[in-house]
């Protein structure tokens, strides 16, 4: 006789978590993004750039690469691989600028060290007559940093091999790029779930451009080598004495100490021009005896704007320095 037994309950498929919530204020899309370029001056040219489109949660969309032809001697070779005779072939950057921009248009521009992406792009779309659509960028150094990743250094290398990434060509745009964008996505997950503010700072297209060549030391044919991007100026010493702070709502005087941060729509190297010929000092970095500090991104983390506040330095928007440029308070009579 068989036994009576209880009916099996009926079988129910196991339902996967649902994803974690995901912050509300989170970009929409980024493109991450990979130039390289003839040296790391000013008016230095890219030779190469590369995007990847990637969704609000960092999934890959679309992946686009291109050379560029910088109608000039392609800089390190050694370092970019690409020659003056595979680049003479190459489409100049007003011909792939539209393509470009379309690959950018309403996404947040991701980089590794993304001022000197978008100061390199900036500058190309400004030669062209034409501006890219970029308003913010998040830089993955930045990123990595907010994080807190335990990485020896900040190198790309690095933070590839922390999440297992493989480089396949080092310091090739599109390689450079993919790689950025698998070690971009679980950072942004992890930003995520901690609820971290991500790093996201303005960008300033230029609204004009000076393509004057930037001087450097004979026998030096590019940037390479330094420790920044942008190489220092030597200007003359101010002849004037600093005569303090500037007050809020009152006129700017010569021999005042300014200092810049952040994307500038003037390019920055004229905008510094212009405060010289006013008879101010162009500071590279803030102290306490700065008199002003120029931003456009005044709530940004950067170290010039955390010592501006905490030396009580003023702090102002470029077009308010422009106007307050036009009426520049002249120097004690006598003072030399």
């Amino acid at each position: 006789m068989l036994e009576d037994r209880p009916a099996a309950a009926p079988w129910i498929p196991p339902q996967s978590a649902p994803p974690p919530p995901w912050p509300t204020a989170y970009p929409d899309g980024y493109a991450v993004v990979d130039v390289e370029t003839t040296g790391l001056a000013r008016d230095d040219r890219i030779v190469s750039a590369a995007v990847y489109q990637l969704d609000a949660r960092g999934e890959v969309q679309d992946h686009w690469y291109t050379l560029v032809n910088p109608q000039r001697d392609p800089g390190p070779v050694w370092i970019h691989g690409l020659t003056s005779a595979e680049l003479a072939r190459a489409p100049l950057f007003p011909e792939i600028a539209d393509e470009f921009a379309r690959r950018l248009d309403g996404r947040v521009l991701v980089a590794h060290n993304a001022v000197f992406d978008w100061s390199m792009i900036a500058r190309e779309y400004a030669r062209a007559r034409g501006a890219a659509p970029v308003r913010q960028r998040l830089c993955t150094i930045a990123l990595s940093k907010e994080l807190g990743l335990p990485l020896a250094n900040h190198k790309l290398e690095s933070l590839a091999a922390h999440y297992g990434v493989v480089q396949e060509r080092a310091h090739h745009a599109l390689d450079d790029a993919r790689v950025l964008a698998e070690t971009f996505r679980p950072s942004l997950h992890l930003a995520a779930a901690a609820e971290i503010r991500l790093p996201l700072l303005a960008c300033q297209p230029l609204t004009e451009w000076s393509d004057a060549p930037t001087a450097r030391p004979p026998g030096q044919r590019s940037g390479f080598g330094q420790t920044s991007w942008r190489p220092s100026r030597k200007r003359p010493a101010c002849p004037y004495p600093n005569p303090g702070r500037y007050e809020p709502g009152g006129r700017l005087a010569q021999g005042m100490r300014v200092a810049f941060s952040g994307d500038t729509s003037v390019d920055r190297e004229l905008l510094e021009d212009r405060a010289v010929e006013a008879g101010m000092h162009v500071a590279t970095s803030v102290s306490r005896l700065t008199s002003l500090l120029v931003t456009n991104d005044p709530d940004s983390p950067t170290s010039k704007v955390v010592k501006a506040r905490s030396f009580g330095t003023p702090v102002i928007d470029e077009a308010a320095f422009m106007q307050l440029l036009q009426d520049v308070a002249p120097a004690p009579t006598g003072c030399g």
